[in-house]
């Protein structure tokens, strides 16, 4: 392919994201990607992304792929709530569940600060939130429900404490719980949905509409932390779409509650904001929340950016629960749209996918690079490039030809007590 063919716009400063934003245009709803959970140009970028949604085109809220409890914590830090803490490092620390560079880092804290400040600006309901859409956090969920019902409603209690009893003995580990219902015909499933029924008949607890929703969603997440466990445990592409089912659920469920005019911008990483149906997912019957979206709000009003790097530096752990290090990003395997894109030319640029549709090569599917909180480079080129129809699965791609590792805050800078530079536009 010749890759002069592909259209791009150069990316070095905040106003050079003009193009993109007028291609988001009216959409309702914009999804943010990522290539990995711990490149810090992803978290700078589509902060500034989202710093433009908000100020221009009245954004109300950023949903993260983050834990609802942990993030319910950091919106009520961001919009001024009584005891909600002060200082923004110290509140990040609620990430406690691995991997916990994903949002306490020092990219999410330039974000939060953003929006406290932003905030003091705006009133009531007029205050930008930001959600955690995630399905992991069954205990945490189950604890905040108690503790907010006994304050406020004795008798729906009852049907939490029945759901938290259910689970005591399996040590508040899912895997556990998830290994003893595949060997043994009985489960949680019927106390949390007992549990979820009586909160959702309830109108409202107090005079907070807030924090009563955050009641709702908490068991919302129980329900379908319980469903996600028992099926990952079976295998396949069940436990992908009952998660991703969930995020999707849970945006609606934010859209709904901030009313009819409400837009929303969503982070996570490309495996779940880029249309499933545009890549080999789609084979073993995975679908994820960005296709979810288009089918529900049309694709005029969603919009899908996914972002990605040719080489650089990472955050990531060498197996699951390892601890956090900064990882080599070795150069894109040849063939790849990382690869292109790096012959194409070396700048950090934008692509329209609406340029690419006279580009025969692109409408068949080419292996697209994507790192999780699990990597090893040596294994890179056998498991960590998905392929990928690329101008169906975004409407926007931002290319990065060199990056580097976020910055966790508990992974303290050699040399320096200062925080990063986080502002890649400003170097």
């Amino acid at each position: 392919m010749e890759n002069k063919r592909i259209k791009y716009n150069p990316i070095t400063k905040e106003r050079d994201l003009d193009v993109l934003i007028e291609e988001i245009g009216d959409a309702r709803v914009v999804m943010l990607g990522e290539a990995s959970h711990g490149t810090s140009e992803y978290y700078t970028w589509r902060a500034a992304i989202s710093r433009r949604l908000v100020e221009e085109k009245g954004f109300s809220f950023i949903s993260v792929e983050g834990d609802w409890p942990e993030c319910y914590a950091v919106n009520r830090l961001v919009k001024g709530y009584r005891d909600s803490g002060s200082k923004i490092a110290d509140v990040l620390q609620v990430y406690r569940r691995w991997p916990t560079w994903m949002w306490a880092n020092w990219e999410v804290a330039a974000l939060i600060e953003w929006m406290r400040e932003n905030n003091h600006l705006r009133t009531g309901n007029n205050k930008v939130g930001f959600y955690g859409l995630d399905v992991y956090s069954l205990w945490e969920s189950l604890d905040q429900i108690l503790n907010y019902l006994e304050r406020n409603d004795g008798q729906t209690a009852d049907a939490a404490r029945n759901a938290i009893n259910c689970f005591e003995p399996f040590n508040r580990d899912p895997q556990n719980y998830a290994r003893a219902t595949a060997f043994v015909p009985t489960d949680c499933e019927k106390e949390v949905i007992e549990m979820l029924q009586r909160i959702s008949k309830q109108p409202t607890f107090t005079d907070d509409p807030e924090n009563d929703f955050n009641t709702k969603q908490n068991a919302l997440v129980a329900v379908n932390a319980e469903k996600y466990y028992r099926a990952m445990i079976r295998g396949g592409a069940d436990s992908w779409n009952v998660r991703d089912s969930h995020m999707m659920e849970t945006l609606d469920r934010l859209l709904e509650f901030h009313g009819p005019e409400s837009k929303a911008i969503v982070w996570e990483h490309n495996t779940h904001i880029g249309d499933a149906s545009a890549t080999d997912m789609a084979d073993d019957g995975m679908y994820n929340i960005g296709q979810l979206a288009r089918e529900k709000y049309g694709r005029e009003n969603v919009k899908l950016v996914g972002f990605g790097t040719y080489q650089g530096s990472v955050i990531a752990g060498k197996s699951w629960g390892a601890p956090m290090q900064k990882m080599e990003v070795p150069p894109a395997a040849k063939g790849s749209w990382e690869e292109m894109l790096h012959s194409l030319s070396t700048d950090d640029k934008i692509i329209l996918s609406k340029d690419l549709k006279e580009i025969p090569e692109l409408q068949r599917r080419i292996g697209h690079r994507a790192i999780g909180v699990v990597y090893d480079a040596k294994f890179e080129q056998y498991g960590n490039y998905v392929p990928t129809v690329i101008p169906e699965r975004y409407d926007a791609f931002l290319y990065f030809d060199e990056t580097e590792a976020v910055h966790p805050l508990h992974m303290k800078n050699k040399g320096s007590n200062k925080e990063p530079d986080l502002y890649p536009w400003n170097r």
